[in-house]
């Protein structure tokens, strides 16, 4: 199963909508969201997307089956991880890069069982989470991303990506689109 992962935190929810809005109507791989959210604050995050793109879009459920075609958000004060039976869990350990969820979390959890069929993506936002496990998500000869750093609202989490690791395809968001209709369609 392949399955695209996107990371996001300030400045990173237009893009989001922006990415789902320009794939293909048939796209079908799985699409999970670790956006950084206030805890304890009963957001609209998954409203704005179902009425804003085609797809079922869902807050994911402990030991949830993954299923093609949804568009799967990470809940709120959760890290989100990957089990070998293609199933979600959830994780209330401590806080990752000051954030639950944590895209490196998530990124790491996918990269160990997906290796080469998982795509990381890293957008926006004002803190270097997520690029520790883009890194691993491309050891493990994976796809990774991240967004054009002159785009990037917040250029910190793309541009602690790309010290790190210097392999990164560096993409604005059109060009994002483009790929995922091309090599995932």
């Amino acid at each position: 199963m392949n399955m695209i992962i996107i990371g996001g935190s300030a400045g990173s929810f237009n893009t989001i909508l922006s990415i789902l809005n320009g794939l293909d109507k048939n796209f079908s791989v799985p699409i999970v969201i670790v956006l950084h959210r206030l805890k304890n604050y009963e957001s609209s995050f998954e409203d704005i997307l179902r009425h804003h793109t085609h797809y079922i879009v869902k807050e994911v459920e402990d030991k949830e089956i993954i299923k093609n075609g949804i568009v799967y958000t990470a809940p709120s004060n959760y890290h989100l991880l990957l089990e070998e039976n293609n199933t979600f869990s959830l994780d209330v350990s401590e806080l990752v890069n000051y954030s639950r969820p944590s895209i490196d979390v998530t990124f790491e959890s996918a990269s160990a069982i997906l290796k080469e069929k998982c795509c990381g993506i890293l957008l926006s936002g004002a803190n270097n989470d997520g690029a520790k496990g883009l890194k691993r998500i491309a050891e493990n000869n994976g796809t990774t991303i991240i967004q054009d750093c002159q785009e990037a609202e917040y250029k910190n989490m793309p541009n602690a990506a790309k010290l790190i690791y210097k392999y990164h395809q560096e993409l604005n968001t059109k060009n994002i689109i483009n790929k995922l209709n091309n090599e995932y369609c």
